[in-house]
């Protein structure tokens, strides 16, 4: 590591930090609608189904939140050890923002949350309601605060700069609605939710491959999860090619990359499928297209011009091969989700899909999808955005504070060492909780005679540690 730069090890401090914070607060957000939903539904119908959900739930969630929460700290004491002078310039209108995110958001989350998880029996139902809904309603807002600030850094706007390369507010409204902002944000949140619904229907998937199909618990949840699937997933690929237009707009650089367009095409650009970029040669070897597809696609014209890298200066360019990668895993993942999706709808329509075990089992392998689809996204949209830190303002390379190489690796070497071991702990448990059946699935295991292979050795000791109790 000593042989990297201080600005190379930053960057990869950076991102090994952020990449662990993305997945939990995405996953708290998905999961405090969950267990809003599933609270809602509880006084509504007074099922017992749903409050054994969220009795299941909420205990993973407050464990998920936690571990955003001491991972999102981490993250803000590096804007002053290893990027000083990005935080210096760009302070006065990101500082703020960060502000109002903590004031807002993590003070209603936090002030709530203590009721949600332990004031049931306490305040009532309709303030516990209340409570629950505000801890949803806080990760929501949370997540809009820290999207005006990485889609102002995308797409910068409202500001003026000094002469002392200063950036100052001049429109606040025009800063936090930057021009990106509102797509960042749908296509963010709407990654969320699905990225919850493939977990939710993953550990469904697995009480019924493993406790047969006749658990209600299991069922619900896996049932709900299918039903998100669905019909969120089309819309999700229907925000990110909007999302994709609006980066055209303004980022056509990163566009270039995604799509592998080292040329310019005149007269119609292809779809590369897939391919391996090689940055020496600028083309793309092996590539698998259609063509005037991608220009189909991004200018609704099959014979629309679309420009290549080779109108970009060298300095520039993105580095091609990690976002053209990254590009390709999130949009596979995305119509994997969609097949899911479509194939629950047709057990559905038959009757099947509480009894399918093969359908099980793949929403099983794909139950982590929605966190590698969220890396991937996220890996596209901050490494195509290189080399700077404000699009087409500040330089990454003028950005990190004036610190040695050999202090940045240090500080790396700790944060992998403890973030493999907190983190590690924290997600084991986490599957800890996951691999145990449903509370009102307890009693459902109990009634009847075990199916042949349908629950394991574990699952007897937990019933009869249910029986002795």
């Amino acid at each position: 590591m000593l042989d990297f730069s201080a600005e190379t090890l930053a960057r990869f401090q950076f991102a090994f930090t952020v990449s662990f914070h993305i997945i939990f607060p995405a996953f708290s957000i998905g999961l405090a609608s969950f267990l809003a939903v599933l609270n809602a539904q509880w006084l509504r119908t007074r099922d017992e189904t749903y409050l054994s959900l969220f009795e299941y739930w909420k205990k993973i969630f407050a464990i998920a939140f936690g571990m955003g929460v001491v991972s999102g700290i981490v993250m803000s004491y590096q804007f002053g050890t290893n990027w000083s002078v990005f935080s210096d310039r760009t302070g006065p209108i990101l500082g703020p923002l960060m502000a109002y995110e903590v004031l807002t958001a993590f003070f209603l989350e936090a002030g709530f949350l203590g009721v949600m998880l332990f004031g049931r029996n306490r305040v009532g139902d309709g303030l516990h309601m209340f409570a629950t809904a505000m801890v949803a309603i806080g990760t929501l807002i949370s997540a809009t605060w820290i999207l005006s600030v990485n889609s102002w850094m995308h797409t910068p706007a409202g500001y003026t700069i000094t002469e002392e390369g200063i950036f100052h507010p001049e429109d606040w409204w025009a800063i936090v609605f930057n021009p990106s902002f509102p797509y960042r944000l749908v296509h963010m949140v709407l990654a969320a939710f699905l990225t919850t619904a493939f977990v939710v229907g993953g550990v469904g998937a697995l009480h019924l491959l493993r406790r047969g199909p006749d658990l209600p618990a299991a069922r619900r949840m896996f049932s709900m999860a299918m039903w998100m699937a669905a019909i969120v997933t089309p819309i999700q690929i229907f925000a990110g090619d909007q999302h994709g237009l609006n980066t055209l707009e303004y980022q056509p650089a990163k566009v270039m990359a995604m799509e592998g367009h080292y040329e310019s095409h005149p007269d119609g650009a292809p779809l590369i499928l897939f391919g391996i970029p090689n940055p020496e040669e600028k083309r793309i070897d092996y590539a698998v297209e259609i063509p005037k597809l991608s220009s189909l696609i991004l200018k609704h014209d099959l014979n629309a011009p679309l420009d290549g890298l080779d109108t970009v200066p060298d300095e520039d360019e993105p580095p091609v091969s990690i976002v053209f990668f990254s590009f390709r895993i999130m949009i596979g993942l995305g119509f994997a989700m969609l097949g899911i999706g479509l194939w629950s709808l047709w057990l559905r329509r038959r009757g099947t899909l509480y009894d399918n075990r093969w359908f099980h089992r793949a929403v099983l392998a794909l139950s982590p999808a929605g966190f590698v689809a969220l890396l991937a996204g996220w890996i596209t949209t901050e490494v195509g955005r290189q080399p700077y830190t404000v699009y087409g303002l500040m330089r990454t390379a003028e950005s990190h504070s004036p610190i040695a190489a050999p202090a940045v690796a240090t500080s790396l070497v700790a944060f992998i060492v403890v973030y493999f071991f907190v983190f590690g702990a924290g997600a084991f448990y986490i599957l800890k909780l996951m691999n145990k059946p449903v509370g009102g699935d307890v009693g459902e295991m109990r009634k009847g005679p075990l199916r042949s292979g349908g629950i394991t050795p574990a699952g007897q000791m937990h019933q009869h540690h249910h029986r002795r109790v």
